[in-house]
């Protein structure tokens, strides 16, 4: 990353993040949808537009579409993510409502360091994704808010009665003999993501453009001869080689 993207003021952030948002719900982004969804005057689009051009993370000409860059879209990618996680995180784990949880990961994204706000998105996947985590364990964090009066023995007494039903439920398949890789669906099928497999850049990369654990995703269009298959994910459209889309397992979802 150069020195010129690490110093992106907090509004420049917001423009990146909303032009990758268009870019996926609308595949292309204007200057007055830019305007529109931020709320600003199309002169402050002009110029922030003009500014990250500069910096070379978008591709915009006055009166066009605004197109992000190989280093913007990492960028953008990245903003977006840190946000849904920390949005998804606020409303499942800590029961917030949508709006409050989305308006404090978007203060929290700027409000806190770097370093901070990557470690506690960086948990919030933790959260979602280990299987000795997961549901169950959100659960449990609800029940302790609901009832402050639990004590560390109710936690003791309620761990033992976990691991003694553990001993007596047969053990599932494993998530490999469950689920089909994401090429595996046709056109119009729909899954639930339940392993990304890879190593930790690809990964990485996959949840960069919103490919989590437990997200739904639907394919749009996979041609069988084509290098890249087109999925929609919570009103986003993206766009995957292949290969790594080969790299997603979900389990199907019924139509409906």
């Amino acid at each position: 990353m150069t020195a010129a993207t690490e110093t992106l003021t907090e509004s420049l952030e917001h423009y990146l993040e909303a032009i990758a948002q268009l870019i996926r719900e609308k595949r292309v982004a204007r200057s007055k949808d830019i305007a529109q969804r931020l709320n600003v005057n199309r002169s402050s689009v002009t110029g922030a537009l003009q500014t990250l051009r500069d910096r070379g993370l978008i591709h915009y000409e006055r009166y066009g579409f605004v197109t992000l860059t190989e280093e913007g879209e990492e960028i953008a990618n990245r903003i977006v993510r840190r946000h849904e996680v920390l949005r998804d995180f606020f409303v499942k784990v800590l029961g917030l409502p949508e709006t409050e949880a989305d308006d404090a990961a978007c203060g929290m994204e700027h409000g806190i360091s770097k370093q901070l706000l990557e470690r506690l998105v960086d948990f919030a996947e933790f959260v979602e994704t280990c299987p000795r985590a997961g549901a169950k364990w959100v659960r449990g964090f609800g029940y302790h808010c609901a009832d402050p009066g639990m004590t560390r023995e109710d936690c003791e007494s309620c761990v033992a009665q976990c691991l003694d039903a553990l001993r007596t439920v047969p053990q599932p398949g494993t998530v490999e003999s469950l689920s089909v890789a994401l090429t595996d669906l046709p056109t119009g099928g729909r899954g639930q993501v339940v392993k990304v497999q890879g190593g930790r850049e690809v990964s990485r990369r996959l949840m960069d453009q919103g490919i989590l654990v437990g997200r739904v995703v639907e394919v749009t269009a996979a041609p069988s001869d084509g290098a890249r298959i087109e999925v929609r994910s919570r009103g986003y459209h993206i766009s995957l080689p292949r290969g790594e889309a080969r790299r997603v397992l979900v389990r199907r979802l019924e139509d409906g």
